[in-house]
């Protein structure tokens, strides 16, 4: 070939090679096109796929918002279920009690007629001291909240006149098990009763006036007609005596404690019963026991009202009513009676107890340890007291 046709040639490459180049680059620029589509379109895809997870995520946490709240509104349902069951089930044992067992003994009326007489004839006697106490309370030195166990109103307290370290524990206003820890240090500690031992009465004990003494259990019950006084011994589960109470007609010894009809106390003295009758309405009134057969010593009407009281205790062969009102303020003894006339009444200290959560159902006097043992709205409380010599009338 010569070179003149090659020279004729090289346009013709020329030509070629462009057009190659331009479809080189429109398929490049077709495959970018292409490729910008596909990021467009994944681009809006993960933007659509952000909103879902996002609006999941909301739709979630709206779900266990609920899911909480309907939790919230179980559990107070529950509790108020559980509420309802424990009253239910005092209301069960309240009426029980309006229809206990038959009583320990048969009851003569020819003899409570007799003992009624006899006590009435020892009201207002002369008392003699059977110990030299001569103290009195002079203020509250300290309180100790202990716990919060139970009901709204019971009773706790130690043997009034042993060195046990037992507690004894009563709660509620009726029932007929008694729950027994073995010291302070299992009571407290531990929110359960699996640490307490569980006796349960022959008869059902009604209000908040038990006494532990000397190992047994004194309490009262009632079969339409009188109350008992029942002697429980705790060691050997048994009845030992009961005793028909020689007071006609009686009423709810403290105006505020409407379940509360005989409040057994100990003191120093010995065994007290502190009650009221229709007779004397108005006023409170105090009997001296026997501590083995329970008869009655002698008698006293006393110039304590019962509007407005809420516990009362004996230290000293002396009455102590605690007051209250019917909104649970300040409590305080506002009223003391002494048996045997050596404190007079304006020379009794007016004590105050420390501002609390409600009202006392339940006071018990340890002489021993000079403190008092007080159930508030459910808190187990003690109260050391500061004592003072009474002044000679």
């Amino acid at each position: 070939m010569g070179p003149w046709r090659c020279l004729l040639l090289l346009p013709l490459l020329a030509v070629a090679l462009r057009a190659q180049q331009q479809q080189f680059m429109e398929y490049v620029e077709r495959r970018l096109t292409l490729l910008e589509e596909r990021i467009s379109q994944w681009h809006d895809q993960s933007s659509r796929y952000s909103t879902e997870l996002r609006d999941f995520k909301n739709q979630v946490l709206g779900m266990l918002e609920t899911a909480e709240k309907e939790r919230e509104a179980i559990r107070s349902e529950a509790e108020s279920a559980a509420v309802r069951v424990d009253r239910l089930e005092r209301e069960v044992d309240y009426l029980e009690t309006q229809n206990p067992a038959p009583p320990c003994v048969e009851v003569d009326e020819t003899l409570m007629e007799k003992q009624v007489a006899t006590a009435k004839q020892k009201k207002n006697e002369k008392y003699t001291k059977l110990t030299d106490c001569s103290d009195t309370i002079a203020s509250i030195r300290a309180m100790k909240i202990l716990k919060r166990f139970g009901s709204t109103s019971g009773l706790w307290t130690k043997d009034a006149a042993g060195n046990s370290e037992k507690i004894y524990v009563f709660d509620g206003t009726a029932n007929d098990t008694v729950y027994v820890f073995p010291r302070m240090r299992e009571f407290t500690l531990f929110s359960a009763t699996r640490k307490a031992a569980r006796i349960k009465l022959p008869y059902p004990w009604v209000g908040t006036g038990h006494l532990v003494y000397d190992g047994h259990l004194l309490y009262y019950t009632r079969q339409q007609g009188p109350f008992q006084v029942i002697k429980f011994n705790l060691a050997n589960k048994t009845v030992v005596d009961s005793s028909v109470f020689p007071a006609e007609e009686q009423i709810p010894v403290f105006g505020l404690s409407p379940f509360t009809y005989i409040e057994v106390a100990a003191d120093e003295e010995g065994l007290w019963a502190i009650y009221a009758t229709k007779e004397d309405e108005k006023n409170i009134c105090l009997a001296k026991l026997d501590p083995t057969s329970l008869d009655i010593e002698q008698m006293w009407d006393t110039p304590c009202p019962r509007e407005n009281a809420e516990g009362a205790f004996v230290v000293c062969g002396a009455l102590h009513v605690v007051y209250n009102t019917r909104l649970p303020s300040r409590s305080r003894v506002q009223c003391v009676f002494d048996v045997s006339g050596t404190l007079a009444p304006e020379d009794a200290s007016l004590v105050y107890f420390p501002k609390r959560y409600g009202s006392h159902s339940g006071m018990k006097y340890s002489p021993r340890e000079r403190q008092i043992y007080a159930w508030d709205d459910g808190y187990q409380i003690i109260y050391r007291m500061e004592m003072k010599k009474k002044l000679e009338v």
